[in-house]
């Protein structure tokens, strides 16, 4: 019988990759950084795999919100902002964050700002396009709901000028705000926990607005479907399904064993009283509807409760100045967008304004979006799965009509593969901008590690199963002068073990074979473990896992610098002909595994070994080093030149 061999992952012709947009009220963090190199590594892998001119890699500022509204008003408060407008504002910042990704050589095909022109006029009218064909399925509508008011100040709250506690049972959030809480679980503002205004520091009332919501609730078939279509796929994240199928249960009222003597005197909206062993009992409801009046009957008897995750309306609209105009439909105007949902369709905003900016037509942004031979790959925190997960697929399904369909056809909104990732921690604690502990920014780090050193440590973070603490030696109080720094561990790799075996083979070939790479045949053996790293490889990336492409990575790499060394000294001059022809094999394969995380220093291989650019194309994988020669001769390699640069900071150390 003949082993089996497991088929290759098939990729799509062509994809949009996207990472989270930080908001528009801030600077970067590391943890801002971390997860768009997961991003970045992505889309530059795609290119190599499918073609650049196939790959979009779109992100930006997201401008708009409460979030930012807020940050601009307590800076002009403190005087820390003099002139500037709150589109000055959030210009500035968006200038630095497009630096800051910049430095840390993540190469986006266009980073833009849904304020910010070519992307502002695309993102107005993409808003428009989704708003108006959602309102046309019979799922958008009108809905009286409880907002904060500020009586002292006279005027509306919205998101986090809201400070409370998150009612949903279990949550370990530190703050709620007026309908989410910072780890995106939604809730009805009725429900927040001792809500204070952040504006006046008074407890706030609730007064009837009207706004459009998207009535998510009723997804839920379409939403599972899909979730149950991609459990068991390899690159699904197992607590990604977690989480969603949560949102899938019955709407659920948690009550503490203490009143339910009192309870049982109340009629409440037909529900199942579940009591199990635990502190509280459970209440299902069929409806929202239902679990909505008992929440108030509840409350009307000073009845404590939590609520359970489960699909609400999703809001589409609020009154604040500052967001994506919403046009007047049924008598209902000056309404703009709420964050969230123009937040959702803003990376095809930006699909759409790059693929204008390089002269294609209006349309061809459905080519990325709509077509079935296509994939959008979205990087995210865990925090934003309720968003991405539930809200987005059901409002993708629904944009097909009113009958909408699972799984959607060619020319239909395509469901996106989300690529999920844990949180990453600072010295063992979990850092946030909104929280007690506030994460160093990303430029920080570059003053005592170069890109690729972040790059790789930051990669080889499994952060698609686990929180992973981030224990950087110069910001740890607690390190001592002897112990190694742990983010300098996957950058050796390069730094050191890939370094030396690269100048090794360069000296020796400059001083035995006049810089010319011998003619001779590569080894068959040489030639299948370089099959079998690849093909390893190519699954880990399609998995998305990439903690596990760095240490396929690492155990190729070590093995080159192995290999080589338990050969050359015992090599006759044939002998090091072969071992030399063999290992720049090897070296030609080690570098396009290595060019979506180390892209600078991997060109510079490329270059010195004197390969055209198909040598980082997979149309051209399993072709050998002799391919791709433009002439018989590699560049000279001058003693104690790197192609993997330490940070100066480490070589002053080293002195």
């Amino acid at each position: 019988m003949p082993d089996f061999v497991r088929p290759r992952p098939v990729f799509p012709k062509r994809a949009v990759v996207t990472g989270g947009m930080p908001y528009g009220n801030k600077h970067l963090h590391f943890g801002h950084v971390a997860m768009m190199l997961r991003a970045d590594t992505l889309a530059r892998f795609l290119r190599d795999r499918i073609g650049s001119e196939n790959v979009v890699f779109v992100s930006g500022t997201d401008c708009y919100g409460s979030t930012i509204t807020e940050t601009y008003r307590k800076l002009k408060e403190e005087g820390k902002l003099t002139n500037q407008s709150v589109e000055d504002f959030v210009y500035s910042n968006y200038l630095d964050q497009k630096k800051t990704f910049e430095d840390f050589e993540i190469q986006h095909n266009f980073f833009g700002g849904s304020a910010i022109e070519p992307m502002k006029t695309q993102h107005e009218k993409m808003s428009d396009y989704f708003f108006t064909t959602l309102y046309e399925t019979g799922l958008v509508s009108k809905h009286k709901s409880l907002q904060f008011y500020d009586e002292k100040l006279g005027v509306l709250l919205n998101g986090r000028q809201v400070i409370g506690k998150c009612p949903i049972e279990g949550c370990q959030s530190e703050k709620g705000y007026a309908d989410e809480c910072d780890l995106g679980h939604q809730y009805l503002p009725m429900d927040l926990i001792n809500p204070v205004s952040a504006l006046s520091g008074e407890t706030p009332k609730l007064i009837e607005v009207e706004n459009w919501f998207f009535d998510l609730d009723k997804c839920t078939d379409e939403v599972r479907q899909w979730i149950d279509s991609i459990e068991r796929r390899s690159d699904t994240a197992n607590f990604m399904v977690k989480e969603i199928k949560e949102f899938l249960k019955k709407p659920e009222i948690y009550v503490k064993k203490e009143y339910v003597p009192k309870l049982k005197t109340l009629s409440l909206p037909s529900h199942e009283f579940v009591d199990k062993n635990a502190p509280s009992v459970t209440l299902i409801f069929d409806k929202l509807s239902d679990r909505e009046q008992a929440c108030k009957i509840l409350a009307e008897n000073y009845i404590h409760y939590r609520n359970g995750k489960t699909l609400v309306p999703f809001r589409l609209t609020g009154n604040t100045e500052w967001g994506v105009p919403c046009r007047e439909i049924d008598g209902l105007k000056g309404q703009t967008f709420y964050c969230w949902p123009e937040s959702l369709w803003a990376p095809i905003s930006l699909t759409k304004a790059y693929l204008i900016s390089q002269g294609k037509g209006e349309d061809e942004w459905k080519k990325y979006w709509k077509s079935a031979d296509a994939q959008v790959y979205q990087v995210l925190g865990e925090d934003n799965i309720s968003f991405y997960g539930p809200a987005q697929q059901g409002i993708w399904l629904h944009m097909q009509g009113k009958n909408a369909k699972f799984p959607p056809k060619d020319g239909d909104f395509q469901l996106t593969n989300l690529v999920p990732i844990k949180h990453l921690l600072f010295l063992n604690k979990k850092a946030s901008s909104s929280g007690a502990i506030k994460p160093p920014m990303a430029k920080e780090f570059l003053n005592y590690y170069t890109p690729e050193q972040l790059r790789m440590h930051f990669l080889g973070m499994n952060l698609t199963n686990n929180n992973v603490n981030f224990m950087p030696k110069p910001f740890n109080p607690d390190a001592k002068p002897e112990e190694l720094d742990p983010v300098l561990k996957e950058g050796n790799l390069l730094t050191n073990v890939y370094n030396r075996v690269l100048r090794t083979v360069f000296y020796s070939t400059q001083k035995y074979f006049g810089g010319s790479i011998p003619e001779k045949s590569i080894s068959p053996e040489i030639k299948e473990t370089c099959k079998k790293a690849i093909l390893d490889y190519e699954r880990f990336m399609y998995d998305k896992k990439f903690h596990q492409v760095i240490n396929c990575v690492d155990v190729f790499v070590r093995n080159i610098n192995k290999n080589w060394v338990a050969k050359v000294n015992s090599c006759d001059e044939e002998g090091l002909k072969q071992l030399t022809v063999d290992t720049v094999e090897l070296i030609r394969v080690a570098n396009i595994l290595l060019h979506p995380l180390a892209p600078v220093g991997t060109e510079k291989v490329r270059e010195y070994l004197g390969f055209d650019e198909r040598s980082f194309s997979w149309d051209y994988i399993f072709e050998d080093f002799t391919f791709f020669k433009t002439s018989g001769q590699i560049k000279t390699l001058q003693e104690k030149e790197d192609f993997f640069k330490k940070h100066p900071s480490q070589l002053a150390e080293q002195n």
